[in-house]
């Protein structure tokens, strides 16, 4: 997926040290508020044509504003998609928390989490392919994703399980289900993937049912 992206700099980046909210909690619970606003607008908008300004618009401030709290435009679009990220890592967490004793019903009940638009899938969607268009500025968003997902993915193996054996399983899920989400937003068909993830499933079952 190739994503067309506005200059997201306005050609102005924060000056070193610019930022003067740094230990200041009122600062800090003002940039927060600036973020979820921004993280609010590519939720529902995606990332093309993001820019500086575009974000002030969302966030109902100004470009300087922002450069007052962020490091430039760059700085921004990875913070905020960091924290979609950990909004959908939070909902699917959520999900497996109901009642599900098993890894592999939770990796089920994730999913719906995951196809869920209203939680940024477009834009984390779109930053996948910034990352093969421009990987030398963008191949951190793909890099800090894998980093956000494993953590939770690991903390939902079964707790007797080896550290390399939850390490093996957990990758197996992410790698999975990110192929999933592709071929899903690319052809729109759920019921191949269905099948795939039925499969995953009951691989997993097995695996439980080896290790236990």
């Amino acid at each position: 997926m190739m994503v067309r992206m506005e200059s997201t700099s306005d050609g102005e980046e924060a000056p070193r040290g610019y930022r003067r909210s740094a230990g200041s909690a009122r600062g800090e619970a003002r940039r927060r508020d600036l973020l979820e606003r921004v993280t609010d607008d590519l939720a529902a908008n995606g990332l093309v044509d993001f820019s500086l300004r575009r974000a002030a618009r969302a966030a109902n401030t100004t470009h300087k504003v922002l450069l007052y709290y962020f490091d430039g435009a760059d700085d921004l679009l990875g913070q905020a998609m960091f924290r979609l990220r950990e909004r959908r890592i939070d909902n699917g967490l959520a999900a497996t928390a109901r009642g599900h004793s098993t890894l592999a019903a939770r990796v089920r009940a994730i999913w719906p989490v995951l196809m869920s638009d209203e939680l940024g899938l477009r834009a984390i969607d779109q930053g996948v392919g910034l990352m093969m268009y421009d990987p030398a500025r963008y191949a951190r968003l793909a890099r800090e994703g894998s980093r956000q997902y494993l953590p939770p993915l690991l903390a939902i193996c079964p707790p007797g399980w080896s550290d390399r054996r939850k390490l093996e399983v957990a990758e197996l899920i992410l790698a999975t289900m990110r192929g999933f989400l592709v071929d899903w937003r690319t052809t729109g068909e759920t019921e191949g993937i269905e099948a795939g993830l039925d499969a995953l499933v009951r691989a997993l079952e097995r695996e439980e049912a080896a290790e236990g």
